[in-house]
Order: structure tokens, then sequence, then C-alpha cells
């Protein structure tokens, strides 16, 4: 038996408005459940398309190819507990700490795609990319719609604070944006200075304080130490050249 009152409930939120029209005619009809589902599919995956494209996630290496064995401290099972997402759902922010090159970036881009995946609106970008746009709007109501579009996104992820320093205007707009999000979105910052260093990071900026109270009120902080990665990668691939040309004995 085909569920007929289910069928139309689904087309009307789909509004396929001339087919709710003529509902009488052929809502017994094989190919009506098949039309909606194909529908609903397409939909479906126009959206992820969407966000996924408004994301600007970009490039990345998927968690199942991340080598755990190489930092000398990273939690994996928090990792492996923050890809449930649940941090999204309590608007808990999330703060990778460490050097450069230990996957930092990887693993917000993946939590980032795993938002995406589940329905989330999500914005990646970097602090420099982030904090030069603001600062570049003279406009006060041009600042205004920019600082709304920055903080609408059920996750943000401001990747690499603390690679440049930054002004006290800077300083300031990061920390409108982080209050206005603070308790109802969630945020992920990854940076290589430790919260004790941010001064350096922002010099003469009186915010700033105020601005790491309102990250860490509610937030999972995750150190990460260890060598850089993409060092150790540069060194296999040197090796791997020297290798190659002995083999083939061409002087290195």
């Amino acid at each position: 038996m085909i569920n007929t009152e289910a069928l139309l409930k689904r087309a009307r939120e789909l509004k396929l408005h001339g087919l709710v029209s003529r509902w009488s005619e052929c809502s017994q009809a094989d190919w009506v459940a098949s039309l909606i589902e194909w529908e609903e599919q397409a939909r479906t995956r126009r959206s992820l398309e969407r966000r996924l494209s408004a994301a600007r996630i970009g490039h990345f290496k998927p968690l199942s190819d991340f080598d755990w064995q190489w930092p000398t401290q990273c939690d994996q099972s928090l990792i492996a507990e923050l890809m449930t997402l649940e941090f999204v759902s309590s608007a808990t922010n999330v703060i990778l700490v460490g050097a450069s090159g230990l996957g930092k970036t990887t693993i917000a881009q993946n939590l980032a795609y795993q938002a995406v995946l589940n329905g989330h609106t999500v914005l990646f970008t970097t602090a420099a990319q982030m904090l030069g746009d603001l600062a570049a709007l003279d406009s006060d109501s041009l600042l205004r719609r920019r600082l709304r579009q920055y903080a609408a996104p059920d996750l943000l992820c401001v990747d690499e604070v603390g690679y440049l320093s930054y002004s006290n205007r800077h300083a300031d707009l990061l920390f409108e944006l982080i209050n206005r999000r603070h308790e109802k979105k969630s945020t992920i910052i990854t940076t290589n200075k430790a919260f004790a260093e941010w001064s350096e990071v922002f010099p003469n900026a009186a915010c700033v304080v105020a601005l790491i109270d309102r990250l860490v009120h509610h937030a999972e902080i995750v150190p990460i130490q260890g060598s850089s990665y993409r060092h150790k990668e540069a060194q296999e691939r040197t090796a791997h050249k020297h290798t190659r040309k002995k083999k083939s004995g061409v002087p290195s």
C-alpha cells in the first residue's frame, strides 16, 4: 500500500505545486514515489555542493591518512570525539595549539568537512584573510554586514592565528566577532602560540584578555606537540630522489 498522505506531505515540502494540484489524479501511480525521492536526492546533493563551496575548506588529507604516531602529543580519542560534532550542537569552541607542520589545519579541515556533511553551515578562513578583509572596510554599514556574514555560520574555522602580528584594530575586530558568536555558535581556532604569547600577536591591544576569556569559556583545547611533519616529508622526498639517482647512475 502506498502511503499517499506521507507522499503528499513530502511533495508539499518540496513545493512540487504542479504535482500537488493534480494529486487526486496521480497519487496512486507507481512513479510518484520515485519522482519525489529523485527530487529529494537531487536537492540534498545540490545543498551539499552549495555548502561545500561556501565553506571554502580547500584540499585536505583525510584523518584516515593522518600519521597519529608522528606528534609526540596529540589526543586521538579527543579528536574522534570532536568528529561526532557534539561541540557544534553545544556551541563549544575548539582550540588547536601547536607548532607549524603538526596537522592543526588538517584536523580543522576534517572537522569542518564533517560539519558540512551533517548539514551545518561552515566557513573556513585564515586569520590574515578574515582580519584583512574586515579591516579594509571603511564604511560602518559594510563592516557591520561583513561581521554578520562571519558571525552567521554554524561553524567558523579561523586558521593560523599567531603567524602574523596585528594592529589594535584587527584585535578589536576579532574580539567583536568572537563576542557575537560567544555561546551561540562554535569556532575553531588553530594557533602556534600559547595564550600567554597572544600579546605578541596583538601587541598593546587592550582586548586580548577579554578575547581569550570568550574563546576558552566553553572550549576544548587540544595541544599538539612534536616536530614538523612537513619537514619530515621534505626530508623523505630528498632521500628518495638521492636513492633514485644512485640506482640510475646519475651523480648527485
